[in-house]
């Protein structure tokens, strides 16, 4: 009994960083309504910082002030970011905030290891708490105390601050309606940076505290960055109670989870968040939210099929790239097998996101289930590879209708989290079902027959199976059902009144695109040769989201250009320098602020600025005839 209670005071302590730097992400979020995947980065270079000042400042800050200087050391690097680039694209779809804070968070990575080096830090014991309390025999250390104090301070500093303060009260008004904020005359530009600096304090503070409990190293941000989504959306967005009890369930889920379910451990918290979701999608302290900005897609004007001189563009395109092994190698060729996949990859979500108006923050548990699907039919039943492609991704389809069937109950950010759930649960079984998936070891030799094993066979192979996933698409994005969906993402009530199910026709639609992944995914495993559970990770998900909208989720061939685009200029940078993210993150930052539109709507924003304009009435029956 008295280890149960070690375990649980444990978990109480892991959830005093965990609560610091959640509540600071509800609270950013709820006012902003920014997916502020930097979070993680913010709280790594608190860790960081706070290292510095205590190794190597502490005759000036000490260490307790260190630990406080590096939280406004870093919460001043959040002013600045928030003021240099948030700024730029409040009013732009929140998925374009995601992937600015996502390269926000490569550059980082990049960075830290610059400054600090590659290797882990260690740091010091806290001043006055190195020792250990003993707990009817059995040693917890005095440092968890403290921070098991301090969590229900901060708790209570912070109720305070947003209760009995004019600018709580303003927080917890944007964070219901920003709009009737905006009227009653307050200066939303200063809220929101205020509402950013205290939000990153926060994290960067909850970084700095786990010093004397973990090394500091620069995977720090990805590993806490998903804890803390599943934190907040657990305990409602823009509610700092919620993120206290929800940080303190997770924490002991993840302490005892290991201890009573040591074969589900890993799912527990996705788990609850899931089911957090379907019954109560606002979470347990949220409260239902004014109507959020319009995602990305719906400013689409109805699409129309390619005009003949496009054809033939299009059909020129693909001649040419069929003529790549007649002059490249075989690490070409590879590469080219791989942009080709991760084209159909893309294409898939970005029918989800474009047409449907559905953005899926966990895509990859679909083109992982299409590997998986592959693996076990090629390498543990005997079957042909012709079969197992046919059959594979039908793992991903099933996957994508009973995941579909209750993620199509919720939209927006809800709708994102409960994807993402999904995603994290088939992870996490991927992960731990050992005797299936052979876990964090994989399914070896998914080698292609010999009729495809060649380099220039699998890219001619990988190549067709590309154009002919981006030709159905596009048949079914002008088919009577493609309209119906796009009618659905524009006007819910106005599609139900004229008949059309809706919520029966966007999980259509996300088994199509589910199924699609799939197919990507099954291609991917022969391509390795091997498949393993990062093919269902959160990385590939952010992956998938960061090429759909740096080609442009509002237009038609956005995805094709961002997968070519994000995928070889990731291989080519990998090759060519250690600081590959820092560059590439910078190039997402810079499409973001430059390009709103993605690398397609900026082509086609200067070829309109080109073509002469015509009169107002040709604009409406040039309209009126691509919608007809």
């Amino acid at each position: 009994m008295a280890f149960y209670f070690v375990q649980f005071l444990t978990g109480l302590a892991s959830a005093a960083s965990l609560f610091l730097v959640a509540s600071g992400l509800s609270i950013i979020f709820g006012v902003t309504r920014i997916v502020n995947f930097a979070h993680g980065a913010f709280y790594m270079l608190g860790a960081y910082v706070a290292f510095t000042l205590t190794e190597r400042f502490s005759g000036a800050f000490g260490f307790w002030g260190g630990m406080v200087v590096a939280a406004l050391v870093v919460a001043a690097i959040g002013v600045l970011v928030e003021m240099v680039l948030l700024r730029r694209i409040y009013h732009g779809p929140e998925l374009f905030q995601l992937l600015a804070t996502f390269g926000l968070t490569l550059m980082v990575e990049d960075l830290v290891v610059l400054i600090w080096g590659p290797e882990d830090l260690l740091g010091r014991r806290a001043p006055g708490f190195k020792g250990a309390v003993d707990f009817f025999g059995q040693n917890i250390p005095s440092y968890d105390l403290f921070l098991i104090a301090l969590s229900p301070v901060v708790l209570g500093l912070l109720w305070l601050m947003f209760q009995r303060t004019r600018w709580g009260v303003l927080v917890r008004a944007a964070t219901q309606d920003r709009d009737m904020v905006a009227a009653l005359g307050v200066n939303q530009k200063w809220l929101f940076t205020s509402v950013f600096a205290v939000g990153v304090f926060l994290a960067a503070l909850g970084g700095a505290l786990q010093i004397p409990r973990d090394a500091v190293h620069h995977a720090l941000d990805l590993r806490i960055i998903v804890d803390v989504f599943v934190v907040v959306v657990i305990g409602g967005l823009g509610s700092i109670i919620g993120a206290f009890v929800a940080a303190v369930l997770v924490s002991e889920l993840n302490a005892f989870g290991i201890l009573i379910f040591p074969k589900i451990s890993i799912i527990l918290v996705f788990l609850v968040m899931a089911v957090v979701l379907i019954v109560r999608p606002w979470g347990l302290f949220g409260k239902a939210e004014a109507p959020a900005r319009r995602t990305p897609g719906l400013t689409v004007y109805p699409w129309r099929p390619l005009g003949p001189g496009e054809r033939w563009a299009a059909v020129a395109a693909l001649i040419a790239a069929a003529t790549l092994p007649f002059v490249s190698g075989n690490y070409a060729l590879t590469v080219g097998s791989e942009i080709a996949i991760f084209v159909i990859f893309a294409a898939s979500l970005h029918f989800l996101m474009s047409v449907g108006g559905l953005a899926s923050f966990g895509h990859a548990a679909y083109f992982g289930l299409g590997a998986y699907g592959v693996a076990f039919l090629a390498k543990m039943a005997g079957l042909p590879m012709i079969v197992s492609l046919l059959l594979g991704p039908l793992l991903g389809c099933l996957g994508a209708a009973v995941f579909g069937f209750f993620a199509v109950q919720l939209s927006g950010v809800y709708f994102a989290m409960l994807t993402l759930a999904f995603a994290q649960i088939v992870w996490s079984i991927a992960f731990q079902w050992v005797a299936v998936t052979g876990g964090d070891n994989g399914i070896l030799g998914v080698w292609p027959e010999k009729w495809a094993a060649s380099p220039s066979h699998f890219y001619w192979l990988s190549l067709g199976i590309a154009a002919l996933a981006v030709a159905v698409l596009r048949i079914i994005v002008f088919s009577p059902f493609g309209f119906a969906l796009r009618a659905t993402r524009d006007s819910p009530l106005r599609s139900e009144a004229v008949g059309i199910n809706g919520k029966r026709i966007q999980w259509t639609a996300f088994v199509i695109a589910g199924t699609v992944a799939g197919v990507a995914g099954a291609l991917f495993a022969y391509l390795k040769g091997s498949v393993f559970p990062d093919s269902l990770g959160i990385s590939l998900s952010v992956d998938a989201l960061v090429m759909v909208l740096l080609g442009g989720v509002e237009t038609v061939s956005g995805a094709v250009v961002g997968a070519i685009v994000y995928k070889a200029l990731n291989i080519w940078l990998v090759s060519q320098t250690d600081l590959s993210k820092l560059v590439l993150g910078g190039f997402i930052v810079l499409i973001v602020v430059a390009f709103p539109k993605g690398i397609v709507g900026m082509l086609e924003t200067i070829r309109n600025r080109r073509r002469p304009s015509l009169p107002k009435t040709a604009l409406v029956t040039s309209r009126i005839e691509t919608a007809e």
